[in-house]
C-alpha cells in the first residue's frame, strides 16, 4: 500500500474450526467491522468481512476465504490497517490520535513538555502524553481548559500553564 495506514484491529486468537478470529478493536469507526467492510493485513493482504459476532466483550471475526482453523492461523497475530484516507472527518476541535503523535507539546510560557508518544483514550477525556528530552512525562487532558491550539501543519500543541500539571514545580 502506497498511502500512509492506521492500525484499526489485531487479530488475536483463532476461534473453533470455521476460521473465526478474535480480533481485538482499536477504531472507533462504529461500521469499520461490518460485513462488507474491507481491512488489509500488515503484509498487505486485503480482507473483506464475511461477518461478525460478540462473544462477551470480544469481537470474533469471519473474513471471506477464511474457511478453516488452518487459513485462520496465518492471520493470528497479524495487525489489521486501512488507508488514513478511509478515515471519517472529524468535528472541529477533535484529531485522531495517529495526527497528535509527534507533536510537540509547548506551554503558554514557552516551556516544551516533549512531543506527544501516546494518546489514552478515557471515558471523560483523552490523555495526550508527552515526555520532554530530561524523560519527565506529562499527561496533558484534552479540554478546552487546558488545550489552547493545536496546529497540525507545525506538529505544535500550545497548552495552558497549569500549577501541578504543565508549570515546574
Amino acid at each position: 500500500m502506497t498511502e500512509p495506514t492506521v492500525v484499526v484491529g489485531e487479530v488475536t486468537k483463532v476461534h473453533g474450526l470455521r476460521g473465526e478470529l478474535l480480533v481485538k478493536v482499536y477504531s472507533e469507526v462504529p461500521d469499520r467491522f461490518a460485513p462488507g467492510a474491507t481491512v488489509f493485513c500488515d503484509d498487505g493482504r486485503e480482507l473483506t468481512v464475511a461477518s461478525t459476532r460478540s462473544d462477551r466483550d470480544r469481537l470474533l471475526v469471519s473474513f471471506e476465504g477464511v474457511v478453516d482453523r488452518a487459513s485462520a492461523e496465518r492471520l493470528r497475530g497479524m495487525t489489521l490497517v486501512v488507508p488514513e484516507s478511509w478515515l471519517p472527518e472529524l468535528p472541529d476541535g477533535r484529531w485522531w490520535p495517529h495526527e497528535l503523535r509527534g507533536c510537540e507539546i509547548v506551554t503558554e510560557s514557552g516551556r516544551s513538555l516533549g512531543p506527544i508518544n501516546d494518546v489514552v483514550e478515557n471515558p471523560a477525556n483523552d490523555l495526550w502524553i508527552a515526555v520532554d528530552p530530561d524523560g519527565n512525562e506529562t499527561m496533558v487532558p484534552a479540554l478546552r481548559e487546558v488545550v489552547i491550539d493545536v496546529d497540525l501543519s507545525a506538529r505544535r500543541v500550545l497548552v495552558r500553564d497549569v500549577p501541578g500539571l504543565t508549570a515546574p514545580g
